[in-house]
């Protein structure tokens, strides 16, 4: 009878930490707060990366500024301000993505891995991602196009002298759109004039850059961590040095979300003009802006703004990473005897201490 109180006990202990698994309300705070902090602090590359990707709407194909020029060029017309413009819209939707990122992953990840093992490995990495990442957007697609066409606009003053039709100068009003005073102005200006559609504009080319994009940034997160264990194992493991878990998802993080961003260019490139264009319809939908920015620019048009995405990516991914390590390190619970409960993480859980105690 005690054999068979102590097994229920454990089999309810179990099924108590599976459902925490499944649901770690922590895992959506600390993403959410990572996310915004990694925004927020490299929203001024984002920026440059927005208005060297939209020249082609806005000044026209020919004579497009490179990546000094363009920092030049905001610099001069709209001081500090102008790196900054759409911050707010920025941060809030990295709140969204980064909370549904970190906090649907782990979930997901654990009901492919026991439901379909065959998916196990990287390509439970790759799709836990993509759906986390596909869950964000519902409210990281409005707001992106709002902080993009905020980004291109600058101060009312370059606003005014910059915006184009057709490589003709006009005055910024219906025929492009608003200037945007903030982002609840934003937000009822595009509601007004173009509705719904006007908010997700772009919204398939942001799933078509996102979801490769979430997805490969976790599946070299991964291997870079097997990779780093594997290297702890063999030379470190019985040293006293230690890597700190805030520097590893620094290293690590930066290195992963680098290599993804610019294997993801192309289809940034495609977001941003079909986000900024407004109503002012330089391409008609995804295949279209595609097909135009390839036979126009060729392959530089394509990877344009590739070197500040990457700049942008390295650092953001790095800082959230790192930062998503350390609030999980100090906040989250502690069992008995003081170690750290390890019920949510990036890495797959390893069953090879279960196996040797059995």
């Amino acid at each position: 009878m005690a054999l068979q109180s102590s097994t229920s006990n454990e089999a309810q202990a179990s099924k108590k930490l599976s459902h925490v698994h499944f649901f770690v309300w922590k895992e959506f705070v600390w993403g959410a707060v990572a996310g915004a902090f990694g925004e927020g602090i490299m929203h001024p590359v984002d920026t440059i990366k927005t208005r060297i990707q939209s020249q082609a709407i806005l000044n026209g194909v020919k004579n497009q500024k490179g990546i000094l020029q363009m920092v030049q060029s905001v610099w001069q017309v709209d001081g500090l301000r102008g790196f900054y413009r759409g911050v707010i819209p920025g941060v809030t939707g990295s709140l969204a993505t980064g909370a549904t990122y970190f906090g649907v992953i782990e979930s997901t990840k654990k009901w492919i891995e026991d439901s379909h093992p065959s998916l196990g490995g990287h390509w439970a990495h790759f799709i836990a991602g993509a759906v986390g990442d596909t869950l964000g957007s519902v409210v990281y697609v409005p707001c992106e196009v709002i902080k993009q066409r905020m980004q291109v606009q600058g101060t009312i003053t370059s606003w005014s002298s910059s915006a184009m039709k057709n490589g003709i100068v006009i005055k910024p009003g219906a025929e492009i759109y608003d200037y945007y005073k903030g982002l609840f102005h934003a937000g009822c200006s595009i509601w007004k004039t173009q509705g719904l559609k006007g908010l997700y504009a772009g919204y398939l080319s942001t799933l078509a850059r996102d979801v490769p994009f979430a997805g490969l940034m976790v599946v070299f997160y991964e291997a870079l961590k097997d990779v780093t264990e594997y290297g702890k194992q063999r030379w470190i493991s019985s040293s006293k040095w230690q890597v700190n878990n805030s520097f590893e998802g620094l290293v690590l993080g930066g290195l992963a979300g680098g290599l993804s961003a610019y294997l993801t260019t192309p289809l940034d490139v495609v977001k941003t003009r079909l986000q900024v264009q407004g109503s002012t319809l330089m391409y008609n939908g995804w295949l279209d802006a595609m097909y135009n920015i390839w036979v126009r620019e060729g392959m530089k048009g394509m990877f344009r703004g590739s070197i500040p995405r990457i700049a942008w990516y390295i650092p953001a991914s790095a800082l959230t990473f790192m930062a998503v390590e350390f609030l999980r390190e100090h906040f989250n619970e502690r069992g008995p005897n003081g170690d750290l409960r390890d019920v949510a993480r990036l890495s797959i859980e390893k069953k090879k201490s279960l196996q040797e105690a059995a």
